[in-house]
């Protein structure tokens, strides 16, 4: 059975790995781009290199096209791992520590081919990279990779502070930081601005499908809690369904309620008009049920299966049929009223041990309670169209609210002991005990 569902950590585990995955193959296809994209920038912008014997230029363009290089080739390089499935998840702090080594050694050999020093470091194009490597943190689904990668990107250029200029003839002249700001050096850097609000709108847009799907599944959990009690929706959401499937075994007070003549009553009759009955019927018991702390566990037809768990189980049982006995004698009157038809139920409650858990296969899942206690419950219900009584009840259920007979307590002795009933099914004759309606006005007209 256990093979079935797989554990509710294990579809998490599964569920968190499948989108760290399907954030870090968008991530790889926006490194592509970018460096597609900055590689377009960097021949528009520059053209030819220059032949007048500025050395540092060319070896900046060479540096910048390595190091676009590189970023093309990691983002191929994790869109394969992904496609073989070889890519783990450990793998994401190595590539975002890439992300940021490529730009702080960049920045850095930057700083030592023009000869600026650490100081000017962030005149450098490459600089201008730190958007778009913490953009690319953003898309994943870990926070610690977010704040790892701003640490990295931090400490790499604050460290590059530190880098001594280059003094003498070769130092860095006015000229040299005049070119670092010339038009070719800013439209990368504006490409790299652009580029970097790129992957913010793709962040955005796919933090809103996020969003969006958050709300359906919140939409359709409100759907599902109409169709189950509330309290077991709850358990459905939190619980490992492992644990549901396997269920338990507890102490619980079976109620069944019925409408009486019913077939004969709905026979011929409009089937919108039926459905209001049963509409309305159903309204009465959950109102009831739910005032006594209990959980509808399904309705057949014209009858309710309830059931009440944990303390005071079986004398919210007790008060929640009588409260249903007098919510249907006052629904009977208001249809006398009208000139309709008058409402009798019969209603059966015992006490004992049941299963409480998901039953079913894959396709059709069912939470239910089970066991003979209910059995026994569904037959001292039939028994009250036999007695004549609206309430039936066991001596389990009795005792089980106010203790043994023996004990003499005020509340038992409102029950009266009916002569020994064979329940269909059962070999040996049951106690059923049945109320003084006269005195509890309990009448149901």
């Amino acid at each position: 059975m256990s093979d079935l569902i797989p554990r509710g950590d294990a579809i998490d585990s599964a569920v968190i790995r499948r989108a760290q995955l399907d954030a870090e193959h968008l991530v790889a296809l926006l490194r592509i781009g970018v460096a597609l994209g900055l590689f377009a920038t960097l021949f528009l912008a520059v053209g030819e290199l220059p032949s007048d014997g500025r050395s540092h230029v060319i070896r900046q363009v060479l540096l910048a096209g390595m190091t676009l290089a590189g970023y093309l080739l990691l983002g191929l390089l994790s869109i394969w791992l992904l496609h073989r499935g070889w890519f783990q998840t450990w793998m994401i702090w190595v590539v975002a520590t890439i992300d940021c080594g490529f730009m702080v050694l960049n920045s850095a050999l930057s700083v030592m081919n023009t000869g600026f020093g650490g100081k000017l470091a962030f005149a450098m194009p490459s600089v201008w990279l730190v958007p778009i490597v913490l953009a690319f943190a953003v898309l994943r689904f870990n926070p610690a990779v977010q704040i790892y990668s701003v640490v990295l990107v931090v400490l790499g250029l604050g460290a590059l502070q530190f880098l001594p200029g280059v003094a003498g003839q070769n130092g860095p002249t006015m000229e040299r930081v005049a070119v670092a700001m010339e038009l070719p050096p800013n439209m990368v850097r504006l490409a790299m601005i652009a580029l970097a609000g790129g992957v913010l709108v793709v962040a955005a847009l796919r933090m809103r499908d996020l969003l969006r799907r958050s709300i359906e599944e919140a939409q359709k959990r409100a759907n599902l809690t109409r169709y189950l009690p509330a309290q077991v929706a709850g358990d459905l959401a939190v619980l490992d369904p492992n644990a549901l499937r396997q269920g338990r075994d507890r102490q619980a007070a079976v109620l069944f309620v019925d409408i009486r003549d019913f077939t004969t009553w709905s026979e011929g009759r409009d089937p919108e008009e039926v459905g209001r009955f049963i509409t309305d019927f159903r309204r009465h018991v959950e109102a009831a049920v739910k005032r006594h702390g209990g959980i509808v566990d399904k309705y057949i037809g014209d009858a309710a299966l309830v059931f009440f768990e944990d303390e005071g189980a079986a004398e919210r049982g007790l008060n929640c049929g009588a409260a249903l006995l007098e919510a249907m004698s006052q629904w009977s009157k208001d249809r006398a009223s009208r000139g309709e038809t008058l409402v009798k139920i019969g209603v059966g409650l015992h006490y004992g041990q049941v299963f409480v858990g998901v039953v079913g296969t894959r396709d059709r899942l069912e939470y239910t309670v089970l066991g003979d206690t209910v059995n026994v419950a569904a037959r001292i219900q039939e028994m009250c169209k036999t007695t004549g009584e609206p309430f039936l009840v066991s001596d389990s259920a009795l005792t089980a609210a106010f203790g043994p007979a023996e004990t003499g307590a005020p509340a038992r002795e409102a029950w009266a002991a009916l002569p020994g009933q064979l329940l269909r099914g059962r070999a040996g004759a049951v106690a059923l005990f049945a109320r003084d309606t006269g005195a509890t006005g309990d009448d149901q007209g």
